[in-house]
Parts: structure tokens; sequence; C-alpha cells
């Protein structure tokens, strides 16, 4: 089984874009850990402590009850993730204590600052997480590692449609999917300006389903070749 690493500019990136294949890939055995760079404040209607909770419920939902997801929060400043050193070695040091071989980070095209910031962040420390002989914070001393997928996810608030590399099929996972998005009220409730993205998410979901012939799906991207070891499709 793979360390899988997900890294999220803000809490709900990751659910938002591809929590059924989070889900799916923890209920297949995968070591999964997903990483936020920041805790998304301040918003409209969110605290720290709200979207602490929040984030929470969203993990439980996603995790199986023999596999639990693990959590971690970099504690980085929204609105202000820049490209610097410091932050590389610091996502580079959590790369090395879960040992990930295979990172999902952001789409590299977009609009916000922060999900262009940590997709460079998050690129470099992919290459910093390999150098010897160099501690990395956080890493706990385990020893440099170099993740051999780098995959990306369509957190993009361009208004594009993706051209995605593959597509997973979610259709066993969409109800842990929807209760991970609905867990953050604060970004989506009646109350907000984004009242209808949940059920505008499912509908990206089941259009990108139909393009593999299943119900629902998630689009990603990848730069390197994968390479197969057989062929396995839905």
């Amino acid at each position: 089984m793979a360390s899988i690493l997900i890294i999220a500019p803000h809490p709900d990136d990751a659910e938002f874009t591809m929590g059924g294949t989070i889900a799916l890939l923890a209920r297949q055995g995968h070591r999964v850990t997903i990483l936020d760079l920041t805790n998304g404040e301040p918003t409209p209607h969110g605290t720290p402590e709200i979207r602490a909770r929040e984030t929470l419920r969203a993990t439980e939902a996603l995790s199986p009850a023999d596999n639990p997801i693990n959590r971690i929060n970099l504690g980085l400043t929204n609105r202000q993730l820049t490209h610097d050193l410091a932050s590389r070695y610091a996502v580079a040091g959590v790369i090395r204590r879960v040992q990930a071989t295979v990172m999902f980070v952001p789409y590299f095209e977009d609009a916000h600052p922060d999900h262009l910031a940590g997709t460079r962040i998050c690129e470099d420390a992919r290459f910093d997480a390999k150098l010897s002989k160099l501690s990395m914070p956080g890493d706990e001393g385990q020893p440099p590692i170099h993740p051999t997928r780098l995959i990306y996810y369509y957190a993009t608030h361009l208004k594009i449609v993706p051209q995605p590399s593959f597509i997973m099929d979610i259709t066993s996972t969409i109800d842990a999917r929807r209760a991970a998005i609905v867990a953050y009220q604060s970004q989506l409730g009646p109350h907000t300006a984004n009242a209808s993205l949940a059920s505008r998410l499912d509908v990206e979901a089941a259009y990108f389903g139909s393009r593999i012939g299943a119900a629902f799906g998630e689009p990603f991207s990848v730069r390197e070749p994968l390479g197969l070891g057989g062929l396995s499709f839905t």
C-alpha cells in the first residue's frame, strides 16, 4: 500500500475537488494524509474554531472505520501564502514524516494566489524532501524520500473546463464525498454566497463520471507519464 499525501492550501479544497478519491484510497487500504497549509481564515462566516470543527467532521466522513485519515495543518497564513524556502522546507518535512510516495496538489493554472503559491511550494518541496545530509523541520528523523508520483487536482478558480489526464470513478464513495462537503457549513450554508455550491459539485462529479461510463467521477492531471502494470478499467 502507498503513503498518499494530499496537500490543500485551505481546509475544504481537497474535499470539494477530490473527496471521493480520498475516501476511495483510504478504503483501499492506503495510508492517506491531508495536509492543509492554512486554517482558511478569515472568511465572512467562519472562525478558526469553526473551521477546525468542520475539518474534523469532513475528515471523519471520508475515513473508513479501520483506516482513519491523518490530518495535519501546517499553520501558514491564509491569503499570504508565499513560495519561499521556509514554506518549502516545512512541506518537505511533512513529506518525509509520512514517507509519501504519491502527492496530490492543486492544478498549476489558477486565479487564486494562495493556490498558485501552494502548488509551487509543493512542487519544490517534493525535490527538497530527497536532499541528503539536510534535515527538514518536522521530519521527525525520517529519511529523505522522493515521491514517485505528483498528481494535480482541479481546485481552480479559473472559469475553465478541465481536460484531465484521467478520471477516478468515485461512484462507491459519492455519499462520503457529499457528507464531507456539507460539513463546511460556514462556507456553503444557506446564509453564504456559495449556498448552491454543494449541488453544483454534485453535477460536476456526475458529468466527469459520464465521461468514463460511471455515475460519478473526479478529474486529475499529470505532467509526468504514469507507469501502468496492467489494464483494469471501470
